[in-house]
């Protein structure tokens, strides 16, 4: 039976935008464009499209379902579903615990820019040395971290319907907007190079659009799809319970079918407009060069592409990063969510007590974080070799093994033991047609699972 506290959304609109907010983050919009320039441009676009109608397309269909179908937390759902797999439940608990704290610092650095370009000091932003030494300050990095936290805790606290459903309602229609708008101008701006060429966004949007097989072997391209398959994690929202919570909202009544293609599309399209935003607006006044200084694309070369513009680019930098924050908080209070529903029905907390309780831990895990770049400064070579410190260790433990993990265990939760009619019913139960059935079915039992073991291998090292 479903408790009342935990409430649902009024209709199919509410949950497919905060569904698709929670999809909306800085997976689509800080990690997709620095991927496709990094690994041809439109092949990896091409992959990633490929992956999302199958691969994403099963993780999103299976938790939505399993959410629904028990009406429970990702804690409980599990549980719900087999009494044997309840530990699978701890799993889809811990990794949003872990991701909250630093995605609300990062979500914090957001907001510091923002502010920087909102108050006219974008070309302060734009100088070297500017990131670097703002989250290595001692104060700075943990009042912007609060701050964000404070949003997300805010409308978690105002509950399903009145917090998540409204908020995405006025979020999302904003954040399509500015996505489309900043594309567009991203498109138009000129530049003339130290060559005497003048190039142009549509340049740019060549070289994001147009596959470029150069130097790409057998490995080459294998490691790009699994760079795909690691993005759709982030951008699908899938691994970290979210969906699990979000779905166990969801109505009986609605069309499961129609809403997760909705899903899909919202999140695809602002991925792939997200590059179209940053990719040629790099390419214009920094050349191919500045598209492959990788992860600190958002906070250190587009704050110079901005400052190239002129006068102009404080307005565009300010209405950017305004974009980004915008999507910060819809992916950070669906973080938020996921844990807290949990506490609600592991332990019987009200959502007062469970968004308190969250919001403390996440604090103070979060000033750790922080202090990662400072007081707590060290380096650790992680199994995959890279280098990292806090921030980067949380994120690998959650991303890149919990995540495929979980992921690999639930296919064969439902794919091997309790069957994909499971799902498929509970898709289908108010009679809708369930057009990609047998897609479903091959991935949940053999692809997918393959394809995360893949995954999982590479980020332990082991191949």
């Amino acid at each position: 039976m479903e408790k009342k506290e935990r409430g649902s959304f009024k209709g199919s609109i509410g949950f497919v935008l905060a569904a698709a907010g929670s999809a909306v983050g800085l997976g689509n919009i800080w990690r997709f464009p620095y991927l496709a320039a990094r690994d041809g441009g439109g092949l990896f676009l091409i992959i990633y499209i490929v992956l999302a109608v199958t691969f994403g397309f099963t993780l999103l269909t299976t938790e939505v379902a399993i959410g629904r179908k028990t009406k429970q937390s990702p804690l409980t759902a599990y549980k719900q579903l087999s009494k044997k797999s309840g530990w699978l439940g701890i799993f889809a608990s811990v990794i949003p615990f872990l991701i909250v704290p630093y995605y609300c610092a990062i979500g914090g650095w957001v907001m510091k820019y923002f502010v920087a370009f909102l108050t006219g000091h974008g070309a302060d932003a734009a100088e070297d040395g500017y990131f670097g030494s703002f989250i290595t300050g001692k104060t700075e990095p943990g009042i912007f971290l609060f701050l964000f936290l404070l949003i997300c805790a805010v409308i978690i606290f105002k509950g399903v319907s009145g917090g998540i459903e409204k908020s995405s309602k006025i979020l999302m229609p904003i954040l399509l907007v500015l996505v489309v708008g900043i594309a567009v101008y991203s498109l138009t701006i000129k530049s003339t190079n130290d060559a005497g060429q003048t190039v142009s966004g549509i340049d740019g949007l060549k070289v994001y659009l147009i596959p470029n097989f150069e130097g790409v072997g057998v490995k080459e391209f294998f490691y790009t799809v699994m760079d795909a398959l690691g993005q759709l994690f982030y951008s699908l929202s899938v691994a970290m319970g979210i969906m699990i919570a979000y779905g166990s909202y969801v109505p009986r009544e609605a069309n499961l079918v129609k809403s997760i293609n909705q899903i899909e599309f919202f999140d695809t399209a602002v991925a792939f407009l997200a590059g179209v935003m940053i990719i040629p607006a790099v390419f214009v006044f920094m050349g191919p060069e500045g598209m492959s200084t990788g992860p600190s694309l958002m906070f250190v070369s587009l704050p110079k592409v901005f400052l190239a513009m002129g006068p102009v680019g404080n307005v565009v930098g300010a209405i950017f990063f305004a974009m980004v924050l915008f999507a910060a908080v819809t992916s950070g209070m669906s973080l938020l969510e996921a844990v807290v529903s949990s506490l609600v029905d592991g332990f019987g907390l009200t959502r007062t007590k469970a968004t308190i309780i969250e919001s403390v831990l996440a604090l103070i895990v979060g000033l750790i974080v922080c202090f990662g770049y400072n007081f707590l400064y060290f380096e650790y070579t992680l199994p995959n070799g890279s280098v990292g410190q806090v921030l980067d260790i949380l994120d690998y433990v959650s991303n890149n093994i919990l995540m495929p993990f979980l992921s690999i265990a639930t296919c064969i939760l439902i794919g091997w033991i309790l069957k994909p009619k499971t799902v498929i019913d509970e898709v289908t139960r108010n009679g809708e047609k369930f057009g990609r059935k047998g897609l479903y079915i091959a991935m949940v039992k053999f692809i997918a699972p393959l394809c995360l073991i893949f995954l999982l291998m590479i980020s332990l090292g082991v191949i």
